[in-house]
């Protein structure tokens, strides 16, 4: 059977098409991180423009012990097709910059099984970002060591449909040598963006966004989707990734261990000082087991 590759349609946009100059470039980023080194089991990183978020990235992907990992899950939200479920790729293998990674058709036969999971065509797949941006960091920060990817596009779920997804994959998320990607950005900010959520006791408008976002991130530190759906409920902050975020925290809900989240760096594109301004907020978190 011919092998079906999505191609890095990002690259030379979102982030440098060249394997040297890329390599070189999350390098950097890493190497100016110290590592915790605690065992992880996810993490959650942004997904815009390297010259934007790359630097945040690395404060999630830093962490990650190559040598422990041999399946990845990359979970990001849909941006271009609207869907109540989660969905799969059609392709067998993802084409990044830095080399090809194997999607898990073993693991993906597992979810198809349960009735739970759609296929996307493979143009809806390479149109999507949320997936993508993350893959060269994933092939640096495995140092060319053996793995899997599982793929997953997670369309806009309701909090009951959040938990049975969760319920559904937290087996994996208790197998030692799974890892788990967690792609989203934080507030967007702006007329573009439709929300100018604005606290004038925070200061100026980036520090009400910042504010905004830490009351997000505590939610998610918590560990309780519902504390995390409440606080969506209450200030709408434009999370494009709340919903695989959703599903993460019912995971670590299902899963037979105890586990902490734990943010380690936050930034924004731009300081919004005037209404007219706008931005769009990243983060990076790690998610360790608890003895």
């Amino acid at each position: 059977m011919r092998k079906v590759t999505r191609k890095p349609s990002h690259a030379g946009s979102w982030y440098e098409d060249d394997e040297q100059v890329l390599s070189k470039q999350i390098d950097e980023w890493m190497s100016a991180v110290e590592p915790c080194g605690a065992p992880i089991k996810a993490i959650i990183g942004p997904h815009a423009g390297y010259r934007f978020c790359g630097h945040v990235m690395a404060y999630a992907y830093r962490h990650i012990d190559p040598s422990k990992v041999s399946r990845i899950f990359l979970l990001g939200p849909s941006h271009h097709v609207y869907t109540k479920k989660c969905v799969l790729s059609s392709a067998h293998q993802y084409e990044t910059p830095l080399g090809c990674m194997e999607v898990d058709q073993e693991v993906y036969a597992q979810l198809q099984a349960t009735g739970e999971f759609t296929s996307m065509e493979l143009g809806v797949d390479e149109a999507e970002h949320s997936l993508e941006l993350h893959t060269p960091f994933i092939m640096r920060a495995m140092s060319g060591l053996s793995f899997k990817l599982v793929p997953i596009m997670v369309g806009s779920l309701t909090p009951e449909s959040e938990a049975r997804y969760g319920s559904l994959l937290s087996p994996y998320l208790d197998d030692p040598a799974s890892l788990f990607i967690i792609s989203s950005d934080f507030c967007h900010w702006g007329s573009r963006f439709s929300y100018t959520f604005y606290d004038k006791e925070q200061g100026p408008i980036w520090k009400s966004i910042q504010w905004l976002d830490e009351q997000g991130m505590r939610a998610i530190e918590s560990g309780d989707p519902a504390a995390f759906t409440r606080y969506q409920a209450e200030y709408r902050n434009t999370i494009c990734g709340r919903h695989p975020i959703g599903v993460l925290l019912n995971m670590l809900q299902h899963s037979s261990g105890r586990h902490k989240v734990e943010f380690k760096f936050y930034d924004q594109s731009s300081k919004c000082m005037v209404g007219s301004d706008s931005s769009v907020s990243y983060a990076a978190a790690v998610v360790t087991p608890v003895s």
